[in-house]
């Protein structure tokens, strides 16, 4: 076996171990956090150098290609991000940051494993250990109240849609008798008119949907978001949203574009979640909560570019998922350099903020605004494809719904915009100090967002190369 075609997952697994050994020495967050760091940009590092690598593993059950390496290379950028997050981890016990960035390496491995796994047994297995490292992050917040009733929600409605899953793949091992993504590619198609199998299906997307927070597996992200630790937070609104999308796109490609009833399904969760959430986010006013409402949205806008079934709604739906990590990562990033305390911060805690830190605020304003769709931006150019993508398969009312909910949406982003630059703080607060390595993020965030929303083809490009990779 080619081990080298590994060297993301290895270097994670390395990880890992490290971090479980630092775990049962005496705490130390500061060499915990700088050997965290260190590790992230390995696995970054990996990644990119094993981005074009291709074969078979352990018996066909394991596939590198160019749409699974593309997703490990988001993913893996998305976790230095989220551990560069973490030298404010003050949500969770220093005696705790061992435990918390051991977590986080094993659910990035799992999410890794996700966009690879071809067999139905390893991806279950995958999103399970995902899961549950992301459960016990969230019960590691030091404010007790939060992380217990946070977590247990969580556990609860993740479990509940884990058993919908598994319903769903026995339903469809039991019509096909495959359990190889290969198999079900060449005997789903012609069945896709049976309702058990499209039941089977839409049962056995309900797993990743949770992940994805599509309505109706969407009610645990306001209290999941509102009740991790901030950097926690970061990573389940941004990094396991790409590893949903990886997944997802590989099992919907089953039907070969062959099922109108799945079709009618994914519209019906794709109308339902844009407009739910982008009416719930009008009413928050935590800054988190917000955020999870408006996950909840973009949910729906992915799936309108999944569900046209298409290489070109499959490509859009991949760079949408790219834009979301590095929109809503911008938006933790500020968030979390905001809160006091590590904790969680209200929209009218932003007043002030563009005298306090400059470009704290720009890098939100660019955010909101991509989230919101204005040009010229990585979120507008998103928008732009999967709505073209849905025209070309005759989706007209479908697009004319999403472009009305991007406008409603423009409402409470703006909102948190006018309390960043328009609002005056209650009280006399403090200058906000970045550190050198935090204003290169936040500018690298700015150049991205308004770069890639210039000049779109190269991301697509790549997408659409990878997308050919499905089966």
């Amino acid at each position: 076996m080619n081990w080298i075609l590994l060297t993301p997952e290895l270097t994670l697994l390395l990880a890992a171990a490290l971090f479980l050994v630092m775990s049962c020495l005496k705490p130390d967050p500061q060499r915990d956090y700088r050997l965290a760091v260190s590790m992230a940009a390995v696995t970054v590092a990996a990644g990119i150098a094993c981005s074009t690598m291709s074969g078979d593993l352990f018996n066909h059950v394991y596939r590198v290609d160019l749409f699974s390496q593309v997703f490990k290379t988001l993913i893996s950028i998305g976790f230095f991000l989220v551990i560069f997050l973490c030298d404010d981890f003050q949500g969770v016990a220093p005696s705790h940051h061992g435990e918390g960035y051991f977590l986080l390496a094993v659910c990035t491995l799992s999410m890794m494993m996700l966009a690879s796994a071809v067999h139905l047994l390893a991806i279950v297995l995958a999103l399970e250990l995902s899961s549950y490292s992301l459960y016990i992050l969230v019960f590691l917040r030091r404010d007790g109240r939060w992380g217990m009733i946070t977590g247990l929600h969580y556990f609860l409605v993740g479990a509940s849609a884990s058993a919908i899953m598994l319903f769903g793949l026995a339903l469809i091992y039991g019509v096909t008798g495959a359990v190889l993504v290969d198999m079900l590619i060449q005997r789903l198609p012609a069945m896709m008119d049976r309702p058990l199998v499209v039941t089977g299906l839409l049962l056995t997307l309900a797993g990743f949907f949770f992940k994805l927070a599509v309505f109706p597996f969407h009610f645990w992200a306001p209290e999941a978001y509102q009740g991790a630790p901030n950097p926690v937070a970061a990573f389940i609104a941004a990094v396991s949203k790409v590893a949903a999308v990886a997944i997802l796109l590989r099992m919907i490609s089953l039907a070969q574009g062959n099922s109108d009833l799945l079709a009618r399904g994914l519209i019906a969760m794709a109308v339902v979640s844009m407009t739910v959430g982008n009416l719930a986010a009008i009413a928050q006013r935590d800054f988190k909560r917000l955020m999870a409402f408006s996950s909840v949205a973009h949910a729906g806008y992915l799936l309108l570019g999944m569900l046209c079934m298409t290489p070109a709604g499959y490509a859009a739906a991949m760079f949408y998922g790219a834009a979301v990590l590095v929109m809503k990562y911008t938006c933790f990033m500020v968030m979390t350099r905001v809160a006091e305390d590590g904790g969680n911060l209200q929209i009218d805690e932003l007043a002030g903020l563009h005298r306090r830190s400059p470009l704290l605020a720009l890098a939100l304003m660019m955010a909101l605004f991509s989230l919101g769709g204005i040009p010229p931006t990585i979120g507008f150019s998103g928008k732009l494809i999967i709505f073209v993508a849905a025209m070309q398969k005759g989706y007209l009312v479908l697009v004319i719904i999403a472009m009305t909910n991007v406008v409603i949406s423009l409402y409470y982003y703006l909102l948190v915009l006018k309390a960043a630059y328009l609002d005056e703080p209650t009280r006399s607060l403090p200058v906000i100090n970045l550190t050198i390595p935090s204003r290169l993020v936040a500018v690298a965030m700015i150049v991205l967002i308004v770069g890639i929303g210039f000049y779109p083809t190269a991301l697509l490009d790549l997408m659409q190369a990878a997308v050919l990779r499905l089966p």
